[in-house]
């Protein structure tokens, strides 16, 4: 953790708009005084810590090819790291539970959680787990209800990728090769799985309220991800699951009025890479509570920096920083605010980059342009 020492000479983005008062930094949080050595920052901003909703970024780290698995640890800290370079102090970690078979399977969610207790402690940024539950692997629920009381995972997830239009219609799904060599599975055995899902769709309501009511009772935030409507996103409100992650509609985002978790990386494109709705859109229309980096980390500080043209450096930085933070229930950091945990992103205005990451009071990222001032 850093000595106490505080951040002088930049355009701090407070809530209300920038200053030029000074930051401390003592003892991991934020105060107002000018405690310890000085730290000289003029011609950046300090920014709040970006707080990640939702990224599945990491497994790059964890298996560069197929294959070839690396130790997961040092794929989490290595994954880290890239959070640091883009600002990203809070990251939630977007982990499958799926019959999709490899790095998506519950066997790797598995060893993927017990990898990330053994690492996570020591990183300097916050790693956090969301698990990703498909709505149809019900026969594997209560596995999945253990692992997350085992390694208190406190954000739950469902998503449904069985292919039930085409199986209803007797059709062949598509690319079902390529999905079934990725699971190690037999193009045959592959769609005899689908196949079997799809046949147990009259169950899994039962099987889901079974599995949501526990987790309601103790706390877990829980979400839906690419609802298509809204008749879909009553239907998961219904059940208590409050987020609604990158909704595919106007209309879903609509029914779910708050909760709504967008992708960054739309907003950086200036539209969804599958065909669904304008994220920019959505945000336009004032139907996004968080910008998440979904498979691109640098995504949140590009987007933010973006929609700073049109909305305002305060309303967009809010996206990546104090909105995603209340979505997620963590009170203590999104602002820079006294007392509130120390998160900050040291931003160039001009080219956008990262000069420094400061999360929890510990230093996880220092660029070049930076070390002088503040290693003196």
């Amino acid at each position: 953790m850093l000595r106490p020492i505080h951040l002088r000479g930049a355009q701090v983005l407070r809530p209300g708009g920038f200053s030029d008062a000074v930051v401390g930094i003592d003892g991991g949080v934020l105060s107002d005084d000018s405690c310890g050595r000085p730290v000289d920052l003029s011609g950046w901003w300090v920014l709040p810590g970006i707080v990640d909703a939702h990224g599945d970024g990491f497994e790059r780290h964890l298996a560069p090819r197929r294959g070839a698995l690396l130790d997961l640890r040092d794929g989490l800290a290595m994954s880290a790291a890239e959070l640091a370079v883009n600002g990203i102090t809070t990251a939630m970690l977007a982990q499958f539970f799926s019959w999709e078979g490899g790095m998506r399977s519950p066997e790797f969610a598995a060893e993927m959680l017990t990898a990330h207790a053994e690492i996570a402690p020591s990183q300097a940024v916050d790693l956090r787990v969301q698990l990703r539950i498909e709505t149809h692997l019900t026969d594997r629920f209560d596995e999945a209800a253990a692992l997350i009381a085992r390694h208190e995972v406190g954000y739950v997830v469902f998503n449904d990728h069985v292919p039930h239009k085409a199986l209803a219609a007797g059709k062949r799904p598509p690319r079902l090769t390529g999905q079934a060599l990725k699971s190690g599975r037999s193009p045959e055995a592959h769609l005899a799985l689908l196949q079997a899902l799809h046949d147990r769709s009259s169950q899994v309501p039962a099987a889901l309220e079974a599995l949501i009511a526990p987790l309601l009772s103790k706390g877990v935030i829980l979400g839906s991800h690419d609802d298509p409507d809204a008749e879909v996103r009553a239907q998961w409100q219904s059940r208590g699951v409050v987020v609604s992650e990158f909704p595919e509609s106007v209309e879903a985002a609509r029914a779910a009025g708050t909760g709504v978790v967008l992708g960054a990386p739309n907003v950086v494109r200036g539209a969804s890479h599958t065909g669904n709705v304008s994220a920019t859109a959505l945000v336009a229309e004032g139907l996004c509570d968080a910008l998440a980096s979904d498979y691109h980390y640098p995504a949140p500080r590009q987007a933010a920096l973006k929609l700073a043209q049109s909305l305002g450096m305060e309303v967009a930085w809010g996206l990546v920083s104090s909105r995603p933070a209340r979505l997620l229930g963590l009170s203590d950091r999104g602002r820079i605010e006294a007392g509130l945990r120390a998160d900050l992103a040291v931003v160039d205005p001009v080219s956008g980059r990262v000069g420094a990451t400061i999360s929890g009071g510990r230093l996880a990222w220092l660029g070049p342009e930076l070390a002088g001032r503040f290693l003196g």
